[in-house]
């Protein structure tokens, strides 16, 4: 623990057998008290790795739910094992383990409510090998939500983070979509709940198996983005209310 909090981290997965073992490998233990393993329907052996690693908490959805119900139950099973921070890590290692202690610190010395590993703030983005099309919609959105959204942040788009119980309790993420824009769903929760978001630089990382979703499921969620500011900035200004914000006080 830090400062007598409890630290779990979440993994949602979804054919990740390939590299689940190194990216539990390389998380801190030494600050992390407990893992939870969602797997999401896959194919592979992901469980059976999950458990030949010694990870006691592993469920398994009876049906493919998505990237956001996966979440979903991250969050929830969390909850339950009584975290004070959870960190979601991606366990195609697209993301490294390493910064967990930088998240976790912020958090447990009341810094920040919310912590992001971004991956714009080094300016490696394309040299770790980011896409140029995803580079260049990641900016414009981040552009586009900055405004709409009165932020500063430099993406809404990692899927690196951590938060503390307090943050997640506040927040309807259950209401949110049960695909990809689940992600920007609940940072507009976070920021719409005046939470406290931080950023740290995150090495960009993309592989053949590093998980990625492809140009037309890119669009897609380029337009729930803009959905999610668009009704942001209505419910904000009192013109149009929105379910995704209507439960934060």
């Amino acid at each position: 623990m830090i400062n007598n909090k409890k630290v779990v981290v979440v993994l949602p997965a979804y054919n990740a057998a390939y590299t689940l073992q190194q990216t539990y490998n390389e998380i801190p233990f030494d600050i992390v008290d407990d893992v939870i393993l969602t797997d999401d329907y896959s194919t592979d052996n992901t469980v059976e790795i999950g458990k030949s690693l010694g990870i006691k908490h592993i469920i398994v959805h009876q049906k493919n739910r998505g990237y956001g119900g996966n979440q979903k139950t991250c969050y929830d099973e969390a909850l339950k094992l009584k975290a004070d921070i959870v960190i979601m890590l991606h366990p195609d290692y697209q993301y490294t383990p390493k910064l967990i202690p930088s998240m976790v610190y912020l958090i447990a010395n009341d810094v920040y409510d919310v912590v992001l590993g971004s991956r714009i703030l080094n300016k490696g983005a394309l040299k770790g090998g980011m896409p140029l099309y995803k580079y260049i919609a990641n900016r414009i959105l981040t552009l586009f939500q900055n405004i709409l959204m009165g932020q500063k942040l430099s993406e809404y788009h990692t899927g690196y983070r951590a938060y503390s119980k307090e943050a997640l309790r506040s927040i309807p993420y259950k209401d949110n979509s049960e695909d990809f824009v689940f992600d920007n769903q609940i940072l507009g929760q976070v920021c719409y709940a005046g939470l406290r978001i931080g950023e740290v630089s995150c090495p960009t990382k993309y592989f053949p198996e590093a998980s990625s979703i492809n140009f037309s499921r890119s669009i897609t969620y380029g337009l729930g983005v803009l959905g999610v500011s668009i009704s942001y900035f209505l419910h904000k200004n009192t013109f149009i209310k929105s379910k995704l914000f209507k439960a934060i006080p």
